[in-house]
């Protein structure tokens, strides 16, 4: 179920709620119990970061590649750029 978020606007009171999708929306603010109540619009806390399942993961070949770099090897693209300093340093 999603949490959604509520701005009164007579006092300003803020919260969230967790609610079903087909619920109706909150109408009485609880801080002044006025019928003020607004849903408001929020950015979903929801990242895919880290180790975890990508797209990709279960692809194989060359549709393994969506971000299309002309279909050559990833592998290739994937050079140190700076392997030229490890032999100066004495």
């Amino acid at each position: 179920m999603p949490i959604y978020e509520y701005e009164c606007k007579a006092c300003g009171h803020r919260l969230e709620k967790i609610q079903k999708i087909s619920a109706q929306p909150l109408t009485d603010c609880p801080n002044c119990h006025a019928s003020e109540l607004s849903r408001l619009i929020s950015a979903a806390g929801f990242r895919l970061a880290g180790g975890g399942w990508y797209e990709t993961d279960f692809k194989s070949g060359s549709k393994k590649n969506l971000a299309g770099d002309g279909g050559s090897d990833s592998k290739a693209s994937a050079k140190p750029a700076a392997s030229s300093e490890s032999g100066s340093a004495a």
